[in-house]
């Protein structure tokens, strides 16, 4: 029997080698070097960088120089058969790397850049894109908090025939200037913080330029600020639309004077925006799941009131996207957007498709809605209550919640607070669900005691889990 080599990894083909050496971050692959003269040379065939200054070993620590530790120093020394000055800067270290790797095929380029880290300078920034972009570039990722940038990002950026996947998030801008958008392969997108020279024109226009993009994800866009907020891309299958912090900032310009979606092939929607003053076209014929964060504006919550006693009036109109979301199986809603189809809905639509229904509870709001929505929803399986927070009052007392369809009802019981008339409800739901087969209670360590008289009430037809929680 022929004994088997230990050292199995260095006999691995080098293409093998370099695709290991791709999952790891690049001061770690740069560390491998050390290990043999072989090692040495894959560096430069790494199809994957990724940058992180955050990570990087700093001067002002009495650390070894990190290109010293990983053997990097001595290997530019072999490839370029000249002494180079050592140096622990982060921008050097990023030039080495480039230099070493030349015009090699380049699929995923991360970099990630802070202010209070090692210094940054924005003209290398700007020299580094622009060198990876030549490549053969698919993946790029760009996460810059530098202060003070004025400088614009690369045309070619938005000129690249091998970009797939995009992100760009990066403080205080910079403005993005796209009179010429061509991304013909770019499928992912991610923008967070990035302003338009044009704000609606300029945003528009980058989309018309993406032809078969998949993914859209707007984090912090400002769109409050835009006359109106239009998402018109009818290969999309994946949005995501996140202001959460945005109503904090300004109370006087929370939310877009008009958001439009023509997105017919959309299949997954997360929006977290504040509601719009009018909502032009809300085309998601294709949608299985949602997850709604969509809240009223200062304005409105105190315009609440001043009319809650007349019925029919509403202090904001969301109607049209509720109903464009109409046809969505499984579907999440927070307590500010059960708040929004209480004052800013009318009527509630008929849900036909839905079969998982998630609802956010809060104790300022309620479930008013509630009840309507379950006897809307014909095909409801799961009910799910993310926190049983109980409102204590008696108009909320007064809402009898039923279902005769839901099978499988889900709730999270975290704390102890006002634990008996919480445990009421859950009897209230059992009583007004007659097809209820599976109770699943979460619950924290400190009311567990409490819920398992609740188990009392198991039966051949309605099976009771009691499943410990951190949430």
């Amino acid at each position: 029997m022929k004994s088997v080599s230990k050292d199995v990894i260095n006999h691995l083909p080098d293409e093998l080698l370099c695709h290991i050496l791709s999952f790891l971050t690049t001061k770690e692959a740069a560390s491998t070097s050390i290990l043999s003269r072989r090692w040495r040379n894959l560096l430069a065939f790494v199809p994957n960088l990724e940058f992180d200054d955050s990570v990087f070993l700093h001067r002002d620590k009495r650390v070894k120089n990190p290109l010293h530790e990983a053997g990097l120093f001595g290997f530019v020394y072999m490839v370029k058969n000249k002494r180079l000055k050592l140096s622990t800067s982060f921008v050097d270290f990023v030039d080495r790397i480039l230099d070493l790797q030349g015009n090699s095929a380049l699929d995923k380029f991360s970099l990630k850049v802070v202010d209070h880290h090692d210094p940054v300078d924005k003209d290398s920034v700007i020299r580094w894109i622009r060198k990876v972009l030549v490549r053969g570039l698919s993946d790029l990722r760009l996460v810059v908090d530098l202060k003070d940038w004025s400088s614009r990002l690369p045309k070619k950026i938005f000129l690249s025939e091998t970009l797939v996947k995009l992100t760009l998030q990066i403080r205080d801008g910079p403005c993005i200037n796209v009179k010429n958008v061509h991304l013909p392969k770019l499928k992912t997108l991610y923008l967070k913080s990035v302003m338009f020279d044009d704000w609606e024109v300029g945003f528009s226009k980058l989309l018309s330029g993406c032809y078969i993009l998949e993914e859209l994800v707007l984090d912090h866009i400002w769109s409050c600020l835009w006359d109106s907020c239009p998402v018109s891309v009818w290969t999309l299958k994946r949005l995501t639309s996140c202001c959460k912090n945005v109503k904090f900032w300004d109370p006087h310009c929370e939310s877009p004077n008009s958001a439009s979606f023509d997105t017919p092939n959309l299949v997954y929607l997360e929006y977290s925006e504040a509601i719009a003053t009018t909502y032009t076209k809300v085309n998601f014929d294709s949608l299985v799941e949602a997850k709604i964060d969509i809240w009223m504006t200062e304005d409105q919550i105190e315009a609440v009131g001043f009319v809650d006693n007349e019925e029919n009036y509403m202090v904001g109109n969301a109607t049209a996207f509720i109903v464009g979301i109409s046809n969505v199986r499984v579907l999440h809603l927070s307590s500010n957007s059960l708040e929004v189809l209480t004052y800013c809905c009318k009527p509630i639509p008929v849900f036909n498709n839905l079969t998982h229904l998630t609802i956010e509870s809060n104790p300022k709001v309620g479930l008013k809605p509630l009840p309507k929505l379950l006897k809307n929803s014909p095909k409801l399986e799961t009910l799910v209550f993310q926190e049983l927070l109980h409102i204590d009052t008696e108009k909320e007392e007064d809402v009898a919640i039923s279902s005769s369809s839901v099978k499988v009802l889900k709730i999270f019981i975290s704390d102890a607070e006002k634990i008996e008339k919480k445990i009421e409800k859950v009897k209230h739901f059992l009583e007004t669900m007659p097809n209820v087969q599976q109770l699943v209670l979460y619950y924290g360590v400190k009311v567990s005691s409490q819920l398992q008289m609740l188990s009392r009430l198991a039966s051949p037809k309605c099976k009771i889990h009691l499943i410990p929680s951190n949430l």
